[in-house]
């Protein structure tokens, strides 16, 4: 053999054996979850220490962290900083603007993950529901999850005050906007990415309505919103500005309401491709036609009253005539109103429209008994004045059950599946210790 072919030979060997020891690149994460913080030096290294333990060792698919710093005025960018250099699969972010939205939206939109997440710091959902929130998404079946603490099978330990204040804030959104979903500021979402890059340009909130927009325009679009059910135990170090949010929110939902009504923001193709939202679940048409059955059914009630008052009480005549008009009013509503079809589950919604119409019962017999305290003997036109002022607002509370609870779209939730290939060992996070900390 000639030297130079011992030459060519021995650098081709050096070349094979150079790229054997060259590291293949590392897949990109699966799922990316950011922490967004403000001044939390307290309970960010704890916090992303047990959550970077648990995605090591629990979690099945690759993962990695973003600690999302939005203006913290404390130690909790070094303290970030610290932890991204120590901790494999960590990374940290700073931003110079405040507002939890902003800091999720930035983050979201650079992800190289297939999954964005996010949880709040002190991690008051249970680690053990981060698995049933991603796998809808990785398998396809849904679009975006959410964690729900006001759903059966949660286990929420928090104070009487918040409970009450989430309750009647999620009551508004379905009242009002018609939400389908249950929770909206449980600090515990997901979202496949694709989505995420075509919906987050439309969210305009930087701050905590983000994320409700994000699920009303979610809903909107049509895409698939999944709910589990989390073990939820409260932080009572929580420094949200309680009123100022509470009027933030009202600002937003006023905002969305108008928006409904005018139909903006415009949804992008993309995202109603395949899965447009159904006429029957928007808000002026279900208004409209809850109007029309609402005129017929008070015609026939007050046909049904008059008959009735020649020969019983007001307050007699009053209950039958509702009664009778209840069971046909509710069922124009399944069909007509809400675009329910078929017998499954119509009997819960007579025995929920019924209770419903208790309500419109209560409101028209308070009226009347004010009315014959005031003037004893009062005249039939008088009465039924009275009465249909009363069944106006009865009408008004009974559209508000309807849309938030009778006739509310309820959803089965989907089997998680796990990936059949990757065991545990070889789930683990994917960036070096000394992983880029920018963006």
């Amino acid at each position: 053999m000639s030297f130079d072919t011992r030459d060519r030979v021995s650098d081709r060997d050096q070349a094979e054996e150079s790229q054997l020891r060259t590291p293949a690149p590392a897949q990109a994460p699966e799922v990316e979850i950011v922490v967004p913080v403000l001044n939390e030096e307290r309970a960010l290294g704890p916090s992303i220490r047990h959550l970077a333990a648990y995605l090591r060792d629990q979690f099945p698919f690759r993962a990695v962290i973003t600690i999302a710093d939005n203006g913290s005025t404390d130690s909790t960018w070094t303290i970030a900083t610290g932890l991204a250099a120590e901790l494999p699969g960590v990374r940290a972010v700073q931003l110079t603007e405040r507002g939890r939205g902003r800091a999720l939206r930035e983050c979201w939109l650079a992800s190289q993950a297939d999954v964005v997440a996010y949880m709040d710091v002190d991690l008051s959902s249970g680690l053990e529901g981060l698995l049933p929130l991603v796998a809808p998404l990785l398998s396809g079946h849904s679009d975006l999850t959410i964690g729900t603490r006001l759903a059966r099978g949660a286990r929420v330990t928090r104070g009487r005050q918040r409970e009450i204040t989430s309750r009647c804030y999620n009551l508004l959104l379905q009242a009002v906007l018609g939400a389908g979903f249950s929770d909206a500021q449980c600090g515990f979402k997901a979202i496949r990415a694709d989505k995420a890059r075509l919906l987050l340009p439309l969210v305009r909130d930087n701050a905590w309505f983000f994320d409700t927009e994000l699920l009303i325009l979610a809903e909107r679009a049509g895409l698939r919103v999944h709910e589990v059910p989390v073990d939820w135990v409260d932080d009572p170090d929580s420094r949200v500005d309680v009123l100022g949010t509470a009027k933030d929110d009202l600002r937003g939902i006023a905002r969305l309401s108008w928006g409904s009504w005018r139909g903006t923001p415009a949804i992008p193709a993309e995202l109603t491709a395949g899965h447009p939202k159904p006429a029957a679940q928007r808000l002026p048409g279900q208004a409209a036609r809850f109007m029309g059955i609402g005129a017929v059914s008070l015609l026939a009630y007050i046909l049904i009253y008059l008959l009735l008052r020649t020969t019983i009480t007001a307050q007699a005549a009053n209950a039958v005539s509702l009664l009778l008009t209840a069971v046909a009013n509710t069922a124009a509503n399944r069909r007509i109103t809400f675009g329910i079809r078929g017998h499954l589950h119509a009997a819960r919604h007579q025995l929920q429209g019924a209770l419903a119409f208790a309500a419109g019962l209560m409101l028209t017999a308070i009226a009347l008994a004010a009315l014959h305290a005031a003037a004893p003997r009062p005249s039939r036109i008088t009465e039924l004045a009275v009465l249909i002022a009363a069944s106006l607002a009865a009408s008004l509370v009974r559209f508000v059950l309807y849309r938030s609870w009778v006739f509310r779209p309820r959803q089965v939730p989907p089997r998680p599946r796990l990936p059949a290939g990757p065991t545990h060992e070889d789930a683990v996070p994917v960036l070096s210790a000394n992983a880029d900390n920018s963006r």
